[in-house]
């Protein structure tokens, strides 16, 4: 597979479509998170980011939640944003789009002027979001059944 691919935010009914499908194949079918409980409320209002392959083939996706849905998931602080549902297919994996999603992800929080980004890691990629500067706080909890733990960095 060839690494070119661009990520951009999904502005229309067919670019979130491509989201949700890719979350459908990561969180549904490989991790069994229950579908009813995989999209929200909150995606209709959320900001969403897609990295696409060049012929167009979705490869990750990932929304941010600012305002009053993110200040619920993060504490109360509005000035907070809140990353998640962050998925990329399993053969983008290693390409570097997780990261570019997270990026853009942050870009996005910026031009709605929040202070900082907060999100709920599977501990399993704790060390990935480390690497992109976000710091684990707070206990273990589980979310749909798959342990988490909370994380946050400045911007």
């Amino acid at each position: 597979m060839t690494a070119a691919y661009v990520v951009r935010t999904a502005e229309d009914p067919a670019d979130r479509e491509a989201c949700f499908t890719v979350r459908k194949e990561v969180f549904v079918r490989e991790q069994g998170v229950p579908e009813d409980i995989e999209y929200d409320v909150h995606d209709a209002d959320a900001v969403h980011v897609l990295a696409v392959r060049d012929d167009g083939m979705p490869l990750g996706t990932g929304r941010l939640l600012f305002g009053e849905a993110a200040a619920a998931k993060n504490g109360g602080d509005p000035s907070v944003g809140s990353l998640g549902r962050l998925a990329v297919t399993r053969e983008a994996r290693g390409l570097g789009v997780g990261a570019a999603l997270v990026r853009a992800i942050e870009d996005a929080a910026r031009a709605h002027d929040l202070t900082a980004v907060d999100l709920h890691a599977q501990t399993h990629a704790l060390g990935f979001y480390e690497r992109l500067g976000y710091e684990a706080y707070g206990p273990e909890f589980p979310d749909a059944g798959i342990p988490h733990r909370s994380m946050r960095r400045p911007l």
